[in-house]
């Protein structure tokens, strides 16, 4: 498979587990939540959450996916960060969204979001650079 074929492949794939990875996401914050609502242990909530980390660490290791999924996060990580009632807003359009409480606001108040963006953005970098104790070219000195 060609160089351009492998990232159009790793950018299909990035995108296609977007949805998932928000679903968990969202999942974990509320399942979060509700245990700590109840003073009570949120083990569905750390299960949820190990299936981010199983997610996440799959696309890293896959560049081209790991960008593809990961940029969209951190935008919307952030836009959560700067300007909460216009990401409010734009979950309440989007489908499944409730009256008290839209899809992802959870995930993106409480940083997930953008933890998982920035992760997953960042992680093409560990590859790029150059590792100790070996030249710029990958060979042991």
């Amino acid at each position: 498979m060609d160089e351009r074929a492998r990232h159009t492949l790793g950018t299909v794939a990035g995108l296609a587990a977007l949805v998932p990875l928000c679903t968990l996401t969202e999942a974990a914050a509320r399942a979060l939540r509700t245990g700590n609502a109840a003073f009570a242990p949120a083990l569905d909530g750390l299960g949820y959450l190990a299936a981010v980390a199983v997610l996440v660490t799959l696309l890293t290791a896959w560049p081209a996916a790991a960008l593809a999924c990961g940029v969209p996060l951190a935008a919307t990580g952030t836009l959560f960060a700067l300007d909460l009632d216009a990401a409010m807003g734009l979950a309440g359009t989007l489908p499944g969204a409730e009256t008290g409480e839209p899809p992802g606001t959870l995930a993106g108040v409480t940083g997930l979001y953008a933890l998982l963006g920035v992760l997953l953005v960042l992680s093409p970098l560990k590859r790029a650079l150059p590792r100790p104790g070996r030249s710029a070219r990958g060979s042991a000195r």
